[in-house]
């Protein structure tokens, strides 16, 4: 028998805990919430909400439970057939000095932490994976970070592209999430969120799962007219790729200079 359409999209999402100087996150409430909220709004075609998980907003503390979900998947995806659904970590942080929303292009081999974790470790320019290298070695997202943006820039939320996901525990996550994803075929992607004094929580909750559902089309090659896909799924002709990314650097070059 023939295929029914294009395979789901299983998203796997992750939020943190409280930690100094935040004594509310926001992305605990949006991570646990979610999946009732999403049943409420209507699950997107092709979309496969996984586990939701909290971490504890610490270097190790964060990545142990990190692995065992991350592994977890994995295993799912192996016990099904050669169609295996396509997997996705979403991770949300929180930047309380954030006034919008921010898709996170990369991760940076280096721990260097403002203040101490939840656990008490506050390392500075030790790297996350010696066997990576230096502290500036950079893993990238292979998912198309300008295309979400924009798409959801269209939905009228206020998002940009970043390209520097900090050194703090958000950055610790991400590094790992992504050499796990490569290692393992899957995909990652870090979203930071303002606090909700900043954008109240209805709209935090609005935006997490438009997030979500743009990333099934896009992924899953379901058609939406909201969004201008070029090729199938996340393939992009070589010659837009390469505008694209050009594009993204004149926008850092023209926020570094307005700084």
């Amino acid at each position: 028998m023939g295929s029914e359409g294009p395979p789901a999209v299983t998203i796997h999402v992750t939020g943190f805990k409280k930690f100094h100087g935040v004594s509310e996150n926001p992305t605990e409430t949006i991570v646990s919430n979610l999946r009732e909220y999403m049943k409420k709004k209507g699950m997107p075609k092709g979309l496969i909400l996984g586990s939701c998980n909290i971490l504890e907003t610490a270097g190790h503390g964060a990545v142990a439970p990190l692995y065992q979900t991350l592994q977890s998947a994995i295993s799912e995806k192996d016990s099904e057939s050669a169609n295996s659904r396509r997997i996705i970590w979403v991770h949300f942080g929180v930047n309380s000095g954030a006034t919008r929303f921010a898709i996170e292009q990369q991760a940076v081999n280096e721990a260097t932490f403002r203040c101490p974790d939840e656990m008490g470790w506050k390392p500075q320019k030790v790297p996350i994976f010696p066997a990576d290298g230096e502290i500036s070695r950079v893993r990238e997202t292979s998912i198309p970070v300008e295309e979400i943006t924009r798409t959801l820039a269209k939905k009228g939320y206020e998002v940009i592209t970043s390209d520097d996901a900090g050194r703090f525990v958000c950055n610790y996550v991400y590094y790992h999430s992504l050499r796990f994803a490569e290692q393992n075929g899957t995909k990652s992607l870090f979203v930071h969120v303002p606090l909700f004094l900043t954008i109240d929580e209805e709209t935090q909750m609005q935006f997490a799962a438009s997030l979500l559902e743009v990333l099934a089309t896009l992924c899953g090659g379901i058609k939406d007219p909201s969004i201008q896909q070029r090729g199938h799924g996340f393939e992009t002709p070589a010659l837009d790729s390469k505008i694209t990314r050009l594009l993204w650097l004149f926008r850092q070059l023209e926020s570094l200079a307005s700084k």
